[in-house]
This record gives structure tokens, C-alpha cells and sequence, in this order.
């Protein structure tokens, strides 16, 4: 589980990194409820690179304004429908997108813990699927920690080939 210092860590990277490659960046968030964009908040010359954010945390919310499609909201489908809109909604470069269920209860047919991520990279969309243990503080942790790394990893040029492919035409 990342502490904060890791967090800060891995923002000021991400700050490096995207004013290196001059990338902006937005987030949309359920699961969060704001905390990774409130972190990447308070990276050096985050009003540069950091476009916002939309925290989603209804249904409805992320039907109507992220454009998720009808269905379950912790899926594949969700990740990648609020990672683009949220994108095209900041005109950002590079977006992530975290929903998902940190439990003890469960408002989908989901484990406690499991989280989809989506990550957009310049058009190119793909999704991630964890199922994390602990506590929801700790799956919480461990999400904004992976959300970061997501970023991280598209920042410095990594391929987005190397995340599971949603086999999705945009």
C-alpha cells in the first residue's frame, strides 16, 4: 500500500514527466471520490499540465456525463467510456479513470476490491481490471497508487499494448 509520501513521489514525477513531453492530464473518478485528483492537485505547476477532473460517484452521474453505457458502472465498459469522455470533456492528452468497489459491501455483483481502470493515452484507450485486498482504505490506497503508475507509465511513452486490450473501435 503506497503512503503519502510515495503518492507525492510519483505526482512530481508525473509533473516532470508530462512537462517534459508538454501533456496535459484529467481524471474521472467513482471510487476516489476526488482524492487522486486532489493529489495531483498539489504537484509543482499542477495548473499547467493538470486540466481536473469529474468525480462520478452515481450512477446516473457517469450514465450522463461520462457517457458510460447502460449496465454495471464497475466494468470494462465504464473505465473506458469515463476515461475518454473525460479526455475529450478537458482536452487532455492523457486521462486515467478509476470505478470500482472498495467494499465491505457491494453495490454490484462484484468482490469487495475490485477495481476497473481506464487509461487514455492521445486517442488510444485501454482498461485495466485488479481486485485488490484489505480494507476499503487500503483498496482505496492502492488504487490511487495504481492510477498514478497508469499515468506514469503513459507519460514517459510506454505503450498502452502493454495493458490488456478492450478490443474496442473508437
Amino acid at each position: 500500500m503506497p503512503t503519502d509520501d510515495d503518492v507525492h513521489e510519483r505526482c512530481e514525477r508525473l509533473a516532470e514527466l508530462v512537462g517534459r513531453h508538454e501533456l496535459t492530464v484529467a481524471t474521472a473518478e467513482s471510487l476516489t471520490a476526488g482524492n487522486l485528483a486532489a493529489h495531483l492537485g498539489k504537484a509543482t505547476s499542477s495548473g499547467e499540465w493538470y486540466c481536473g477532473g469529474i468525480v462520478a460517484y452515481r450512477k446516473q452521474v457517469k450514465h450522463s456525463v461520462l457517457h458510460v453505457p447502460p449496465g454495471p458502472v464497475v466494468s470494462s465498459d465504464a473505465a473506458h467510456a469515463m476515461a475518454k469522455s473525460v479526455a475529450e470533456l478537458m482536452d487532455a492528452h492523457i486521462a486515467v479513470a478509476v470505478t470500482g468497489e472498495a467494499g465491505p459491501e457491494c453495490d454490484e455483483d462484484v468482490p469487495p476490491g475490485t477495481v476497473w481502470f481506464g487509461v487514455y493515452d492521445r486517442g488510444d484507450v485501454r482498461t485495466e481490471h485488479h481486485i485488490f485486498a484489505g480494507e476499503p482504505e487500503s483498496v482505496l490506497a492502492q488504487t490511487i497508487g495504481r492510477g498514478l503508475d497508469l499515468l506514469l507509465a503513459v507519460a514517459s511513452g510506454s505503450p498502452l499494448t502493454k495493458l490488456p486490450n478492450d478490443n474496442r473501435a473508437d
